[in-house]
């Protein structure tokens, strides 16, 4: 069941569709550009959180008993 609209209400649906198709593809954008620098920040976390744990074993193994 199909309405028909005047030529004008057609230009508005279409200017209105591209603009909220726009506007989700910034918001996923931001979304990935957010997950991106949490992912890194957690990587990052655990390659330091790796060294400092493999440091201390080496300062507890060259310490006098």
């Amino acid at each position: 069941m199909s309405q028909t609209y005047s030529r004008s209400r057609q230009k508005a649906e279409i200017a209105f569709s591209h603009a909220r198709s726009q506007f989700f593809a910034r918001k996923n954008a931001a979304a990935d550009e957010l997950n991106s620098r949490a992912k890194s920040r957690q990587e990052k976390t655990l390659r330091l959180r790796e060294a400092r744990l493999a440091k201390e074993l080496q300062d507890r193994a060259a310490a006098p008993v």
